[in-house]
């Protein structure tokens, strides 16, 4: 536990917050938005206990346990709320790894923008949606080659433990 980080300060913070915690085992929990204002059914929030800033950070029990958990809860989510989509976000904002887990009914307040902005949509050949920013211009196709030549040396000889 960190003093200056309120998630760390675990349910205690939740009234604050206007949630509930709904679920926990000895390493995460999950509490959802009660309100006021909340135009989503059930967004609920996926933290470990121990403080963990930020996902890269994730180690130890909360990095093996991380992708169960998270699929646990989807699907409790899906199951309660009836939807077919469970949206999962992560931003940087609060130094304290916090999983955003956003049920999504067609119609709601949610959308599927990563990018900012108008977005040129394409049907690509395959199928898929292909979409792009119309005010913000695509990066050098080298640039984004080099990134994805350093990623991939970067993770040489990484293998999940269910690969192994």
């Amino acid at each position: 536990m960190v003093d200056e980080c309120g998630l760390c300060r675990g349910p205690e913070i939740d009234k604050e917050l206007g949630r509930v915690q709904v679920w926990e085992d000895e390493l995460w929990r999950l509490s959802t938005s009660i309100g006021p204002g909340n135009p989503t059914i059930a967004s609920s929030y996926l933290e470990p206990k121990r403080h963990i800033p930020y996902l890269p950070d994730l180690d130890g029990a909360e990095a093996a346990t991380f992708g169960s958990v998270l699929a646990r809860c989807s699907a409790a989510l899906r199951a309660v709320t009836g939807v077919d989509l469970v949206y999962v976000y992560i931003f940087g904002g609060t130094p304290h790894l916090h999983v955003h887990l956003a049920p999504h009914r067609e119609g709601d307040a949610l959308n599927t923008s990563m990018i900012k902005g108008e977005l040129v949509l394409e049907t690509l050949s395959s199928g898929v949606t292909g979409f792009q920013s119309k005010e913000y211009a695509g990066l050098p196709e080298d640039e984004l080659e080099a990134a994805a030549t350093a990623l991939r040396a970067e993770l040489n000889g990484f293998h999940s433990s269910s690969s192994s």
